[in-house]
């Protein structure tokens, strides 16, 4: 199997530690962290891998990153946006700051990064960690759904304009068992501790996070969907994991009005059982 050179964000846990661990061996990994106590275990994982610091909430640190890597190599094969956050909370209380900062990381920073990188991602991929929450709105999440949206957007039109024959994959998973659903619960607590008007709903909303942490799917399964678009050579824009993504798909070609009051339904139904 030929050697292949892969760009890897989000790497230290979850998914991309996951993938990690099954391409390593083979290939040459820009490994992609934001806690600088992971750099020492990256390299330990392979000698294949090359650890790099980036920060999408610090522009400076995507230009680093990109320096770095066109710095060692002259030819990216693929390219897989991992990195990402929750802000969560009702509308009406989040601070601007704080959805900034989701674009920032779930958008803006990978925008910026591939960016950087197309001349030397020439007849490769970019594969992006999107989510089901592409497919719509889902209460005291919105600014998660919207990054995903505008991610699945902006690379869309990436795919159609660049002419550097760059081929856009969106990877739309489910509940899947992680590390960032309790990150979220961590980095949203202003919100979950002082919603007097949304107790009970923020209450659930930390339950279904606690909860999702160990039921969801196994990060593995992720993998595997990765490598199969990765391998192809005509890969499907779009690859769903897990039933409940399917199902979202599915819904998402529903009339609004009648999304919005199945959702509204279904959190009352979930929040007395």
């Amino acid at each position: 199997m030929k050697t292949k050179t892969y760009v890897i964000t989000g790497s230290a846990s979850g998914i991309g530690r996951a993938l990690l661990n099954r391409i390593a061996e083979d290939n040459i990994v820009f490994a992609g962290y934001r806690n600088q106590e992971h750099e020492k275990t990256l390299k330990e994982i392979s000698s294949n891998i090359y650890p790099f610091y980036i920060d999408y909430t610090r522009p400076e640190t995507i230009k680093y990153a990109a320096d770095y890597i066109l710095s060692k190599c002259t030819k990216v094969d693929t390219l897989i946006n991992i990195a990402g956050c929750v802000v969560a909370g009702p509308v009406e209380n989040i601070e601007m700051d704080e959805i900034k900062r989701q674009f920032d990381v779930n958008v803006f920073g990978h925008l910026e990064l591939s960016r950087k990188l197309l001349d030397i991602l020439n007849d490769g991929k970019i594969i992006n960690i999107s989510s089901m929450a592409s497919f719509g709105i889902f209460p005291f999440i919105s600014p998660y759904c919207a990054s995903k949206r505008c991610l699945d957007m902006f690379f869309n039109s990436l795919l159609i304009e660049n002419k550097k024959n760059i081929q856009v994959v969106s990877i739309k998973p489910g509940v899947i068992a992680t590390p960032l659903w309790g990150k979220s619960i961590q980095e949203n607590s202003k919100y979950f501790d002082n919603c007097k008007d949304y107790v009970d709903e923020m209450r659930y909303l930390i339950s279904n996070a606690q909860k999702n942490e160990t039921r969801g799917l196994s990060v593995e399964k992720v993998v595997d969907v990765i490598l199969k678009a990765d391998r192809a050579r005509h890969p499907k824009l779009s690859y769903t994991v897990g039933f409940d993504a399917f199902i979202a798909s599915i819904i998402s070609k529903l009339p609004q009005s009648f999304i919005n009051n199945l959702i509204k339904f279904g959190l009352k139904y979930r929040m007395k059982k």
